[in-house]
């Protein structure tokens, strides 16, 4: 991954950085790779085991029909451990993948870092495949810690 850092979370229309990190299986996951099969839905989160973060992961899972109907990959993101992530995604049944950015690099290059708590922003970014291949940000939208994302507010902006 470049080690572009940004203190703004990336808008529509820019390229976004490719990135390989662990899942919670410690599988190697690559935003490249998924993004070829159709939009991918970054959902940075804080903190495993929390209440507004739990909330949102058990909605992505919730929703998991309507996101593959619209063929989209999504994900969450944090800076917790392959560890923490796969006992959390066990303990609540959550179906998707959870991506352990412990180096914190993803979430400084798009834009998400919480310095005062070394961690990442609560946001969503989506990824769409351009024409050149690469991934482009098509939406993004950070949120203050207490604010979960807003369901329909994602699912328009994905094809």
């Amino acid at each position: 991954m470049d080690t572009i850092k940004t203190t703004t979370p990336l808008t529509a229309g820019t390229i976004a950085p490719d990135f390989e990190v662990d899942d919670q299986n410690r599988a190697k996951w690559k935003l490249s790779d998924n993004v070829k099969k159709g939009d991918v839905v970054l959902c940075f989160f804080p903190f495993a085991f929390t209440g507004v973060c739990g909330t949102e992961m058990k909605c992505i899972t919730r929703e998991m029909n309507d996101w593959k109907r619209k063929g989209a990959t999504v994900v969450g993101v944090s800076c917790d451990s392959p560890f923490v992530l796969k006992a959390w995604a066990q303990a609540e049944g959550f179906e998707h993948t959870l991506l352990s950015d412990q180096h914190r690099a993803v979430t400084k290059a798009y834009g998400l870092y919480w310095p005062d708590m070394n961690t990442t922003r609560r946001g969503t970014v989506v990824v769409a495949k351009s024409a050149d291949g690469k991934g482009k940000v098509k939406w993004s939208q950070a949120r203050e810690p207490g604010n979960a994302m807003k369901w329909d507010d994602v699912l328009a902006n994905i094809t």
